[in-house]
Parts: structure tokens; C-alpha cells; sequence
């Protein structure tokens, strides 16, 4: 039986730079910005594993695997928290 690992492979803040910023930054009014708890808290209370699979299988304007091809279910998760706890920098 091959063993799982539950940590993210990847660091949140490069993935969000590199695929997740383009339409979290703020722009999209429907994507929920970095840092913004009003658009996170609801989003977050609809769980943890109800948000890694919208990412993966897309959801509403959202493409499937948020266009982050080499993301795990466990970096999903992590850069989810990250987005949803972190504040813009200048």
C-alpha cells in the first residue's frame, strides 16, 4: 500500500505568483481576492474538501485544476489557506 503524503509540494506564494494571481489579484470580481475575508469566509465554510474539488474540477468561471497542472489536492489546499489568510503586500 503506497503511503501519502498530506503536506503541499509546492510554495503557495510561487504557485499564486505564477498561475493563481492572474485572476485572484483582484481583478475578477468573481474570484475571491488575496486577503479579502469577506469573499474567503463564506467560501471557507462550504469546507476544505468542497473547495479543493471546485479547483480541480472547475466551477463556475473557475477552469478545472485552476490552470495549475501540477498542483496536488494538498497544494490546492495550501494555497487556499494561503490566499484566504494572507494580505497584499504594496
Amino acid at each position: 500500500m503506497p503511503l501519502y503524503s498530506a503536506q503541499a509540494t509546492q510554495d503557495p506564494e510561487a504557485v499564486y505568483n505564477r498561475v493563481c494571481g492572474a485572476c485572484h489579484s483582484g481583478q475578477l470580481p468573481m474570484a475571491p481576492a488575496r486577503g479579502d475575508q469577506e469573499a474567503w469566509t463564506p467560501r471557507l465554510a462550504k469546507g476544505m474538501g468542497t473547495l479543493v474539488q471546485h479547483v480541480t474540477q472547475g466551477f463556475k468561471a473557475m477552469p478545472p485544476r485552476g490552470l495549475c497542472m501540477d498542483c496536488s489536492a494538498e497544494d490546492y489546499q495550501a494555497i487556499i489557506l494561503w490566499m484566504s489568510e494572507s494580505k497584499p503586500g504594496p
